[in-house]
């Protein structure tokens, strides 16, 4: 498995914000932005049309040393060779972390998401290797948020990377950040971002003006 440099950006795909474009071709953009980590999650996809992707999407990802996650699915992340799988609450009750990590193995990540710190506290027990929590602010698939409260103490109580996702864009960035984020995912602000490659740098540069100085 890559060694983890950074979690900071993390890029979760999805084609219905895309405008027409590839989901290649924006995540070529934005590995060129400066993305950490990137989720394939095609909800609308066929079988056979994931594993086309993901083994393109792999292949695209070990080229630029970018780590390659799979969407819910544990036996699609190894037959397209991804380095890990993230699950839903859901989706563990369909492949119970022990057996994912059967499936996946030793050396792969598992990412699970949390909507509550609750949630959160219990995976940070579980076999997983990071965590999701959000989402922050409501979004188009969730109209619900947990909003930005419980920022600074779940990034301040797990020993595993925490992830914040829900409605993140530049306009609320700083409401996450200031409050001890470390780490943003983003779906429709980048996807459907007119130039994928400028949103990302734009991102990160706001990502890094809350990083300690070293």
């Amino acid at each position: 498995m890559k060694k983890i440099k950074d979690y900071s950006l993390y890029l979760v795909t999805s084609a219905e914000y895309a405008n027409g474009r590839s989901t290649y071709e924006i995540v070529e953009e934005a590995i060129a932005g400066g993305i950490d980590i990137l989720q394939m999650r095609e909800k609308h996809a066929s079988r056979e049309e994931l594993i086309s992707l993901g083994r393109k999407l792999a292949a695209l990802c070990r080229k630029n040393n970018i780590i390659f996650i799979v969407n819910d699915d544990p036996h699609l992340a190894k037959a397209v060779d991804a380095d890990g799988v993230h699950l839903g609450q859901e989706d563990m009750e369909r492949f119970p972390l022990d057996e994912t990590r059967k499936i996946i193995g030793e050396d792969k990540l598992i990412g699970v998401s949390t909507h509550s710190l609750e949630e959160l506290q219990r995976a940070e027990k579980n076999n997983c290797n990071y965590i999701a929590f959000g989402p922050i602010f409501s979004t188009l698939t969730k109209d619900y948020s947990i909003g930005t409260e419980n920022i600074e103490k779940a990034a301040a109580t797990s020993n595993k990377p925490v992830i914040f996702i829900g409605g993140i864009d530049l306009d609320n960035i700083d409401l996450v950040l200031e409050r001890g984020a470390k780490n943003i995912a983003s779906i429709r602000a980048i996807v459907q971002a007119p130039d994928v490659r400028s949103k990302v740098k734009e991102f990160k540069e706001r990502i890094n003006m809350y990083k300690p100085e070293s």
